[in-house]
């Protein structure tokens, strides 16, 4: 979306005080799970952990913690400690969060930066699959959905980084740092 159209930071945290991601919501918590169950499969207990852009109510990290793993958090709006930007992780979570990104490219290379080699950034965005209705898709008509992207983006972005790839489920993207 060209700069221009972006919400300013008041009206962005006005749409973000709209969602309802209760972390006790069994359908929420299904939700996650395609990004979850495939990440866990491939993570060793006790990994360290960043949830990046977690919002106010951050579920996926609190599933994370059930399942072993030690999870860090933050968010722009929610979870502004920039501390846990200077470390690195085993694994990166961006669940929702990717098509919100003003400088979608800085912020891949920070992400790249604060993950260790052989670690894991697991990306969970409705991928962009059809021209003919983009206008009418439901996920560009939020306001805050400011940049799409499409599986081939993400092999795009693999290959860019020197990340390996696996799309395990419909909008999940799995990528492995080398």
């Amino acid at each position: 979306m060209d700069s221009l159209c972006w919400l300013d930071k008041r009206q962005e945290r006005e749409v973000y005080d709209l969602h309802d991601n209760n972390p006790e919501d069994e359908g929420y918590r299904r939700f996650l799970s395609r990004l979850t169950s495939p990440l866990l499969e491939r993570l060793e207990p006790g990994a360290s952990g960043l949830d990046f852009g977690c919002g106010p109510g951050p579920a996926l990290a609190g599933i994370l913690e059930e399942a072993g793993m030690d999870m860090a958090l933050y968010d722009p709006f929610f979870y502004p400690e920039a501390s846990v930007l200077e470390c690195q992780y085993d694994f990166i979570t961006c669940t929702e969060v990717v098509e919100h990104l003003h400088h979608p490219a800085e912020t891949f290379r920070r992400l790249d930066k604060l993950l260790r080699p052989g670690g894991w950034l697991g990306i969970m965005t409705c991928f962009q699959t059809d021209d003919h209705r983009f206008a009418n898709w439901h996920y560009r008509r939020d306001p805050t959905h400011i940049v799409f992207y499409r599986q081939s983006t993400m092999a795009w972005m693999a290959s860019a980084y020197g990340w390996t790839l696996d799309v395990p489920a419909k909008d999940v993207a799995l990528f492995r740092k080398n």
